[in-house]
């Protein structure tokens, strides 16, 4: 008996069976939706609690919606008696009962669904079959069946070769299908662990990343619906790309920003020296001091009068008491602490006169003017902008902020040369979003999610690091990214690095086995790797892909890009930045659209420039000169790498200009 038994071969009624069952399935998700859609919430008691039911309610209709290009079922497991659960599960991408309660289709997370990753001849797990579905929109059109109980080995799935390799256009799709062994315990990973993902291209990590979260929301549903999951991706574009893959899992309510998006849509064009300066942990120790020097030595007492009789606090005393605050709490609390502590000084002074205050006194003593004038003279009320302003403009105040943690260069790269008049004035840079963010936590705590999830991390400065870590310090974070790919100046050169900067205590899992990208085409791409990631392991690809790599010398670009429309899927005209308007002019009269940093564009062609091709996939690429993508920034041939792998099914290099050396050989 063949490990894998294919449609074609088995009797029609099976696959008739399948589909049957499928129809039931559909029936019965309609027939939730529905029950969802009835329900009111105007049993609730109050309003608020009706706002929040209804909310809920919207939540829950919004999850049991169908996609009829998916079946709602991949997968089957025949099982071993001797539990209570059935026999027989179909496993898909979200649980579906009948009105008896009766599982038709069972959670991809649920556990007993492990099994259909996980099992092997060798380590069955309980399943005597596993079967395979291939499907077309919606429809099931064919199965392949993998005897586990018999032993032997298995050889490779058709089915899963064709789900991976399968053209597309538009968004991002789960891979709830195609999940591998040690994709899968990633994904299964305990919410209290923190994860990071050194992937390949075309390993899925991103995928992964994504999975992890939907599997999370699935088992720890109530604790997450408190705390919050985020997803965080490098640009716009990106999470455009994977905007429909949590919807599609059933999972509506999650956060997916960008770190820009998440610490403030600043953009001041700024030197790279200087941000990679800003970018650096070091700061972190200047800020924290720049802000406490704003604290200032007490010189008078307090005085403060009720009636007839006038109570005082000495100069020492106060002394005493904001030397005992300084530094022990945040600025803010700080602030509020100084001055309740100042009206019990004063509240234990009218108790010596004989008085019975209690704490509505010590509260209106503590709003009192006396109290408030002295605490504004020496605890200033902050705001983030307040402090860096006076940090990146006054020269001798950065100098006793800094101390010996920056060089005197360092500290001149990031004074203003032409300071702006105020701080309500001042333009921020992306590099400042990071260290106004790092000021507003030492000034109020900033709140923690429950996970986070943090993609292309790779190319985060230690300072965007830290922001991100003060949102998942009481949680945990699922950490992606390929160190192979890192494009910036501050790009990490090491995982545990950035691991300490988030502050997590985590586990690093390398993908070196790809999927999604040709073998021939991830060779060529991996000759750069020697200069650009020397410490990484060479990727593999499970798929061959001869016949997928084109190299043109003087290769026209209309040809290339009529040849590619001529296939099934997306194609990606990858370009360097400066040549894009150039490129999208002389494809007049061929459909297609540019793709823009905040672009959600769903074109079958795109033009892309180099920089923003981070994270996404294409059926066919066609890579216009890549010596020009070299020679535009520091880290071009990081960038080059990234450009190669972003194909599925074919590469086409065309270029009129020398190869770099790495590629020519």
């Amino acid at each position: 008996m063949p490990a894998h038994q294919l449609a074609p071969d088995i009797p029609t009624d099976v696959l008739a069976a399948e589909q049957a069952h499928l129809a039931e399935a559909r029936a019965a998700l309609t027939a939730m939706r529905a029950h969802a859609q009835s329900l009111s919430a105007d049993a609730a008691g109050d309003w608020v609690s009706q706002q929040i039911l209804q909310s809920l309610l919207d939540q829950r209709v919004a999850a049991l919606a169908d996609h009829p290009d998916t079946p709602l079922f991949f997968g089957r497991l025949d099982r071993e008696a001797g539990d209570d659960l059935p026999a027989v599960i179909h496993v898909g991408r979200r649980h579906v009962h009948d009105g008896n309660s009766r599982p038709l289709v069972v959670d991809w997370r649920a556990p007993v669904s492990r099994a259909f990753y996980q099992a092997s001849p060798a380590e069955p797990m309980g399943v005597v079959r596993r079967r395979r579905f291939g499907y077309h929109g919606g429809a099931l059109t064919a199965f392949e069946d993998e005897p586990l109980a018999e032993g032997g080995e298995l050889g490779p799935s058709r089915i899963l070769t064709e789900e991976i390799e399968r053209p597309r256009t538009g968004p991002m799709r789960d891979i709830v299908a195609t999940i591998q062994p040690d994709q899968d315990e990633i994904v299964r990973s305990a919410l209290g662990q923190t994860v990071c993902v050194q992937g390949a291209p075309g390993t899925g990590k991103t995928a992964v990343g994504l999975h992890r979260a939907a599997y999370l929301l699935f088992t720890h549903r109530e604790r997450l619906a408190r705390s919050g999951v985020m997803i965080v991706g490098p640009n716009r574009a990106f999470l455009s790309y994977i905007s429909s893959v949590l919807p599609a899992l059933g999972e509506v309510k999650v956060d997916q920003t960008t770190v820009a998006g998440l610490l403030g849509e600043h953009a001041a064009p700024e030197d790279l020296a200087v941000s990679a300066v800003k970018g650096d942990a070091r700061m972190a120790k200047v800020l924290e001091r720049a802000l406490w020097l704003h604290i200032v030595k007490p010189e008078e007492g307090l005085v403060y009068s009720k009636g007839a009789h006038r109570f005082r606090v000495a100069d020492h005393e106060v002394r005493e008491i904001v030397a005992s605050l300084r530094g022990t709490t945040r600025y803010g609390p700080g602030r509020a602490a100084l001055a309740q502590r100042l009206a019990h000084q004063v509240l234990v002074r009218m108790e010596q006169r004989g008085d019975s205050p209690d704490d509505r006194v010590q509260d209106a003593v503590a709003r009192s003017k006396p109290v408030k004038q002295l605490v504004d003279a020496v605890w200033p009320k902050l705001v983030p902008e307040q402090v860096l302003f006076r940090l990146l403009s006054d020269a001798g105040f950065l100098a006793r902020a800094a101390r010996t943690d920056l060089t005197p260069d360092e500290q001149r790269l990031l004074l203003w040369p032409k300071p702006y008049r105020g701080w309500k004035s001042a333009k921020w840079s992306a590099a400042d979003a990071a260290l106004l963010d790092e000021l507003a936590d030492l000034i109020e705590r900033t709140p923690s999610l429950g996970h986070l999830v943090v993609d292309e991390a790779q190319d985060l400065s230690e300072m965007q690091l830290r922001a991100l870590g003060r949102r998942c310090r009481n949680g945990s974070a699922t950490v992606l990214g390929d160190l192979a790919q890192g494009t910036t100046p501050w790009s990490a050169r090491s995982w545990r690095a950035v691991l300490t900067h988030l502050g997590q205590d985590g586990e690093v899992t390398e993908l070196t086995l790809g999927f999604r990208v040709p073998r021939e085409v991830l060779d060529y791409a991996a000759r750069l790797l020697p200069s650009i990631a020397p410490d990484l392991a060479a990727p593999r690809s499970l798929r061959p892909g001869a016949g997928s790599l084109s190299v043109r010398p003087g290769g026209e670009v209309t040809a290339a890009v009529r040849e590619a429309l001529a296939r099934e899927g997306s194609i990606g005209l990858i370009v360097p930045d400066a040549m894009v308007a150039e490129v999208s002019r002389s494809l007049d009269g061929i459909a297609h659209a540019v793709l823009g940093p905040d672009s959600t564009e769903d074109h079958r062609l795109l033009v892309v420039p180099a920089t923003l091709v981070k994270g996404l996939e294409y059926d066919h690429v066609i890579v216009v000169e890549p010596a020009d993508i070299v020679e535009a920034e520091p880290r071009g041939p990081a960038r080059l790498y990234v450009v190669l792998t972003r194909a599925v099914s074919t590469l086409t290099v065309l270029h009129a200009k020398p190869l770099p050396p790495q590629l020519a050989s």
